[in-house]
């Protein structure tokens, strides 16, 4: 439950930091601003077409009687729908990262910089990393799709189907759109995809806590947009933590003030006590 909190403090801390570094706000307001005119058309042509791709999909039914032909095929629609703006909010940050990675490469290393500590860079050119985060973002959906076609599958299971498996959906959008965000700040510090999966396995309540309250806002129109470089921001604080970037500070502090070896046993699972990092009372 501490885990779950502090995720979602990690997503307020975030928040915090842009609106208070309004400069950054605006910085990175750009990138999701094109992502979202490119999904916006993808979603209205989706709506419109999905009753024709559920007929197209299910010849079987077309001699049923009424209301059962109806109500069989506005469920498959409704269906395609949900796998679609599923999609959509897994696919919306990985799309907008790789369209604004020098925008959020360059937010991340200040919310690195006013935090203190080490500032990392990755040591390779633009295009380098362009093609990793591509890279990467495939490999990583790929994934998300296996998951997007499982569930479609159990969406069809009665009353599991409408009520465990979108809590399951979101929980998965969460725990990836995590990951996502996270990879900005962990690939500067040359951490790969599976060294990135590996961190967020060992605190997957944190990536929770973190990713679904983004993922429920992220389904409100527009929000997407202005919460991207907050959530970036909590990212970075967050990626600070799990790659133990202020464990050097925090030593160094607790050496200069005569602190017991107890003491730094303590602290040791607490979250980076930064300017705008949540408070290590988790």
């Amino acid at each position: 439950m501490g885990d779950l909190v502090g995720g979602f403090r990690y997503l307020l801390a975030g928040q915090r930091w842009v609106f208070a570094n309004g400069r950054w706000l605006g910085f990175g307001l750009l990138p999701g601003l094109v992502s979202l005119v490119l999904y916006a058309g993808a979603l209205v042509g989706l709506g419109f077409g999905a009753d024709d791709l559920t007929a197209w999909a299910t010849p079987f039914a077309d001699d049923w009687s009424s209301p059962w032909l109806g109500l069989f095929r506005g469920f498959l629609t409704a269906l395609v729908f949900a796998l679609g703006l599923f999609l959509a909010v897994i696919t919306f940050t990985a799309v907008t990262l790789l369209i604004g990675q020098p925008f959020y490469e360059s937010l991340s290393e200040q919310v690195d910089r006013t935090e203190g500590g080490e500032v990392p860079e990755s040591g390779r050119g633009l295009w380098q990393d362009l093609w990793i985060s591509g890279r990467d973002s495939v490999r990583l959906l790929l994934r998300v799709a296996l998951y997007g076609v499982l569930l479609f599958a159990l969406g069809f299971v009665p009353v599991v189907g409408q009520t465990v498996v979108p809590a399951i959906g979101f929980c998965v959008s969460g725990y990836f759109l995590t990951q996502e965000l996270t990879s900005v700040a962990l690939q500067r510090r040359r951490v790969d995809l599976g060294g990135q999966l590996a961190l967020l396995r060992g605190r997957r309540a944190l990536a929770l806590g973190f990713g679904v309250p983004l993922v429920l806002a992220f389904l409100v129109p527009l929000v997407a947009v202005f919460l991207m470089p907050g959530a970036v921001a909590g990212a970075t604080l967050m990626a600070r933590h799990l790659a133990g970037a202020d464990a050097g500070s925090e030593d160094a502090e607790s050496e200069d003030s005569g602190d017991s070896g107890d003491s730094g046993a303590e602290d040791a699972g607490a979250a980076p006590a930064g300017r705008f990092g949540p408070p290590p009372s988790w």
